[in-house]
């Protein structure tokens, strides 16, 4: 028997080498479709960069790796001021040159140091998405960066970039609500005083506002600003559809501003009217909270 033994494990000795043989392949394989994929160009949709043909500088001064990720190529048609950087097909740091601000720059927005320059964040709230662009507030062209929103440092390393802007400082755009037409407001300041310091992860603001507003904020979202004593909702007829929350019915003003994603609601049949504007994920909580103020400080007409 022990003579055999040699022959009898030749064969299984060359199916281990022929199955490891196998995985190696394999592995190999993979790694190849994977580095492929992650070389592949990075599309970027063109957008309005009406300031991209002064980019030129910050350009030329970026890094050749960004929080990780190397630089990558953009697909054709490639947008003018724009740089990407990526690991694959979904990790990866895009970068516009000579946009816009966004309209939800105010004086209420919350910004942060960082690269040498002062950066507005914005998050994307559209579900199933988990990303945030940042723009410099006070650097002329305006540069955004977009990136997951929970991604280590994205702006670190673009400090020399940066530098090579010139500093400018913008003229925040109007608070929400401020653009409306004033009514009644008598009765506004004892239900401005009954107003949450709360609203979830959204903490009242002590920016200065006009009289009977308030406005509540989070990080890298739009904000949460209450007007009371505005007049009747221009939109609203009898038989409009209404949002019933407690015993204060809401009409929604499904107008959204190029920009944002905000919609303003009125509560009505109040003493006063009350007008809010509110991102979409925002939730519900706001409303609930101010009906149960509404309630208790502002009788029936």
């Amino acid at each position: 028997m022990s003579a055999e033994q040699p022959y009898h494990r030749r064969p299984l000795i060359i199916a281990l080498v022929l199955a490891v043989l196998l995985v190696v392949g394999v592995l190999a394989g993979a790694k190849i479709v994977y580095d492929r994929a992650a070389h592949q160009p990075v599309g970027m949709s063109i957008i309005d960069a009406p300031d991209a043909a002064t980019c030129g500088p910050l350009l030329d001064a970026l890094p050749a790796t960004l929080a990780g990720h190397p630089r990558a190529e953009l697909a054709d048609p490639a947008p003018e001021g724009a740089a990407a950087w990526a690991s694959n097909s979904t990790d990866r740091i895009t970068l516009r040159c000579g946009i816009s601000l966004p309209l939800q720059y105010t004086k209420l927005s919350e910004t942060t140091e960082a690269a040498g320059a002062t950066w507005l964040q914005v998050r994307d709230v559209t579900p199933g998405t988990n990303l945030a662009t940042w723009y410099t507030v006070d650097r002329f062209p305006v540069v955004a960066v977009t990136a997951f929103a929970d991604a280590e440092d994205p702006l670190a390393g673009l400090d020399e970039a940066i530098s090579t802007l010139d500093e400018k400082t913008f003229e925040p755009n109007p608070v929400p609500l401020t653009d409306l037409e004033a009514g009644d407001a008598a009765a506004c300041p004892q239900l401005l005083n009954a107003l949450p310091e709360n609203l979830s992860d959204y903490r009242r603001s002590d920016a200065a506002l006009e009289d009977n507003m308030a406005a509540w904020t989070a990080a890298g979202m739009e904000p949460i600003v209450l007007r009371c004593g505005v007049a009747d909702a221009p939109g609203y007829q009898p038989g409009a559809q209404l949002q019933q929350v407690d015993d204060i019915p809401w009409f929604e003003d499904t107008t959204l501003s190029n920009g944002t994603t905000a919609g303003t609601w009125y509560a009505i049949g109040r003493q006063a009217n009350v007008a809010v504007s509110m991102p979409q994920g925002a939730g519900n909580t706001a409303l609930v909270e101010f009906s149960t103020a509404i309630e208790r400080n502002l009788s029936e007409r």
